[in-house]
């Protein structure tokens, strides 16, 4: 079993209120989660306005799957144009 994990985080341009940019990442993980059926969830930066940090969460048997699920997912939120993506980080955890 392997765990696969990674961290986007976003800039958001001309926002300036923490209600305007909680639109954007509701939006970013609900469209995620119901394309892909992932654990998707702000995990930082909640009180920044311009900055999203979004984790995502699979698991599965094979790790190169998992990697190219992450890559998929990741390469989707970019596309819907809602932010621009900063940085995207991905780490497979084998399980026992």
């Amino acid at each position: 079993m392997t765990v696969g994990v990674a961290l986007v985080v976003f800039r958001l341009h001309e926002i300036h209120s923490l209600k305007e940019k909680r639109k954007i990442v509701k939006s970013l993980i609900e469209k995620s989660r119901n394309r892909f059926n992932v654990a998707v969830a702000e995990v930082a930066d909640q009180d920044r306005h311009q900055q999203a940090s979004i984790g995502i969460a699979v698991i599965g048997n094979d790790g190169r799957v998992l990697n190219s699920l992450l890559d998929r997912i990741m390469d989707f939120m970019e596309s819907l144009g809602l932010a621009d993506m900063v940085s995207r980080e991905i780490e497979l955890i084998p399980m026992g």
